[in-house]
Formats: structure tokens, C-alpha cells, sequence
């Protein structure tokens, strides 16, 4: 990496990058990584792992550059948090299972958002974060200070409540695009809030939605192929048959 970005002799595009520039492949590589997982491929785990990692040594090497820290420094850093939010596996705790170390674990992360002098509740959680998962990270932290429906009940009213407004806004004479956005990410949030009540990742229901939908999509064109007319040739009542078609292919 230090090769790469020497101004004379290395490559041209590693030089002119910094962290803004980077950020966006570090997230689209951590997806990668989600992707290999979800589709069991561990020759692509391996390698979208190396991906990943190649990232975290870009910013370090960056931030060296620039005097902040250095790899080492990171891996350090990463290594003291562990230890110290372990201290029933490293220090003289008794054992916790899954469900209490959670709960430590919480308790840990809230006393070093103090130190850092971090006063709400909510400080911390990364807006950069996709949205449907930041919502569940606000709602979990709003929930630990009791502000939070007792069960799904009270979650699929709000819900009922969100879509009836996002309709109401959606029949007027003169719609206003900026409130039909606003009334839609309401509805959104509750329907985070929902997946967290039901313990679903939102972000990998709608993964197996997206991926669900794309093996059914395909199928159609598959169909489509095999036919003598083209997409534009088809009304939207035949395609609906052919995709009524490629459900009853997944159930064999």
C-alpha cells in the first residue's frame, strides 16, 4: 500500500484517493462479504475478505500518511476492545452466556459513549449506517430507556396509522412529493421497528426479498426466450402468468 501511494513512483489513482473517496468501497465491500456468505461460497469469502481488508490497510495507510495512526495502531485499538469488553474470557468474571453478555456488552459500549462525553442515549450510532438498520439501532437504544411498545400489537397499529396517512396524502387534488417522502419513511421506520419486535433483520429479509424476486424475474425471461413475441408484446396479464408460473416451480 505504501508503494502504491508513493507520489513518484506509484499508481496515479491510489494517490489522488482519500478517505471520502475511499468510503464507498469499503462499504460496497462489506456487502460483497454479506453476498459470499449468503450464497455459501467460501473461494469468495476468502477473497472478498482479502477485498475488505485491503480496505482497512487503504485508510490506515492514509491515516499514517497523514500522521493519525498506523495499521498496527488499529489492530491494537481493536485488540484492547475485546479484552476490555470480554472480562468474563480475559479478566476475572464469571461466565455469561449469549443473552447476558449482550446485556454487558451494551452496558460497556454506554460507558465509553460517556467518556467520550457523549450524553443522549442515541449518540453513536452511525448515520452512515443503511437506513433500515440504523432505524433498529435508534429503536434498540430507545427501548433500553423503556420507550418501546410492550409487543407487535401496538407496532402494527402505528403501522395501520402510518399507511392510512401515507394514503390520505397520496388521494389529495395537489400532492406534496416532500410529504408523501416524509409519510413513506414513517411507515419505514415502523416497518423496522416491526422486524425488530419479530427479531428479523430487516436488511437481510429484504436481501432474500431482492434475491427471491430476481430467480422468479429470471425465470420469466427464460420463459420469454422460448416464445416467438418479445417484453412489449406481452400484456401484464401474461407476464403475471408466467410469474404465477415460476412461484409453482420454486414449491417443486
Amino acid at each position: 500500500m505504501a508503494k502504491l501511494r508513493d507520489p513518484k513512483e506509484g499508481c496515479a489513482w491510489d494517490v489522488e484517493q482519500d478517505f471520502k473517496s475511499i468510503a464507498p468501497y469499503t462499504i460496497e465491500e462489506a456487502y460483497e462479504v454479506a453476498e459470499a456468505i449468503e450464497n455459501n461460497d467460501m473461494d469468495a469469502l476468502k477473497d472478498e475478505l482479502g477485498d475488505l481488508l485491503f480496505q482497512s490497510v487503504f485508510h490506515a495507510r492514509m491515516a499514517e500518511e497523514a500522521g493519525h495512526f498506523k495499521f498496527e495502531d488499529v489492530v491494537d485499538a481493536i485488540a484492547d476492545k475485546m479484552i476490555r469488553r470480554h472480562p468474563h474470557v480475559f479478566g476475572d468474571e464469571n461466565y455469561r452466556d449469549a443473552e447476558e453478555q449482550t446485556v454487558a456488552w451494551e452496558e460497556q459500549k454506554a460507558r465509553e459513549r460517556s467518556e467520550r462525553k457523549q450524553s443522549s442515549i442515541l449518540d453513536g450510532v452511525t448515520v452512515g449506517l443503511p437506513a433500515f438498520t440504523r432505524a433498529v439501532k435508534l429503536q434498540k437504544r430507545a427501548a433500553r430507556v423503556g420507550f418501546d411498545w410492550p409487543n407487535t400489537d401496538g407496532v402494527l397499529e402505528k403501522l395501520n396509522e402510518e399507511m392510512v396517512e401515507l394514503s390520505e396524502e397520496l388521494i389529495k387534488n395537489k400532492q406534496d412529493q416532500e410529504k408523501i417522502e416524509e409519510e413513506f419513511g414513517d411507515m419505514m421506520f415502523v416497518y423496522a421497528n416491526l422486524a425488530r419486535h419479530l427479531k428479523i433483520d430487516p436488511e437481510e429479509a429484504l436481501r432474500k426479498a431482492n434475491k427471491k424476486f430476481t430467480n422468479r424475474f429470471n425465470k420469466i425471461e427464460q420463459y420469454i426466450e422460448n416464445k416467438e413475441k418479445t417484453y412489449d408484446q406481452y400484456s401484464l396479464e401474461e407476464l403475471e402468468e408466467f410469474w404465477v408460473m415460476a412461484k409453482k416451480e420454486e414449491r417443486k
